[in-house]
C-alpha cells in the first residue's frame, strides 16, 4: 500500500464539474492499494497517517500530528500509485488491486482513520474521474509505503 500525504491549507474534489467534498487545513491522502495488501497494511498505514508529525508547533518545528491540530483529512483512491515504470515508457498497473479487492480495503481505511482521528473524514469517490484541487502548505509532501510493499520493491 502506498500513500502520498500532502499538507494542505485547503482542498476539494470535483466530479463532473461539481464539488463533491472539501476540507480546510489538514491532509490530502492519495491511496494506492496493491494486489497483496490486506488488513495489516490498512492498520499500519492508517496509524502512520494519523500519527505522523508534519504540522508545525509554536517554534515552527514539525512536531504535531493531524489530530494535534484538529485538521481535516481528504482520502482519495489512486490506483496509479501502483504503477510499475521499471520497463519501457508505458506504466504497468498489473500490481494495482482490482476493485473487488481494493474497495473493501478502501472502506476499511476510511473507518480506521475515522476511529484513529475521532471524526468523520472526507473522501473522493472510488473509481470516479476526479479533479482534486489543493493548496499544498509548505509545500509538505510525504510518501509512505507499507512494509510489505517496501520488501517487494527491493
Amino acid at each position: 500500500m502506498k500513500a502520498v500525504l500532502q499538507r494542505v491549507s485547503e482542498a476539494s474534489v470535483y466530479i463532473d464539474g461539481q464539488m463533491t467534498t472539501s476540507i480546510s487545513q489538514g491532509l490530502v491522502v492519495l491511496l494506492g492499494i496493491h494486489t497483496n495488501d490486506g488488513i495489516q497494511e490498512v492498520q499500519w498505514l492508517g496509524k502512520k497517517i494519523a500519527q505522523l508529525r508534519i504540522f508545525s508547533d509554536d517554534q515552527g518545528l514539525m512536531n504535531r500530528s493531524l489530530a494535534d491540530v484538529a485538521g481535516d483529512l481528504l482520502l482519495v483512491s489512486q490506483f496509479t500509485l501502483q504503477a510499475d515504470t521499471r520497463k519501457g515508457n508505458r506504466p504497468s498497473f498489473i500490481q494495482a488491486a482490482r476493485p473487488e479487492h481494493a474497495v473493501p480495503l478502501y472502506g476499511k481505511m476510511i473507518s480506521t482513520l475515522e476511529a484513529l482521528l475521532g471524526k468523520k473524514i472526507n473522501t473522493g469517490v472510488f473509481g470516479a474521474d476526479m479533479k482534486v484541487h489543493l493548496v499544498n502548505d509548505g509545500p509538505v509532501t510525504i510518501v509512505l509505503t507499507s512494509p510489505n510493499q517496501q520488501q517487494e520493491e527491493r
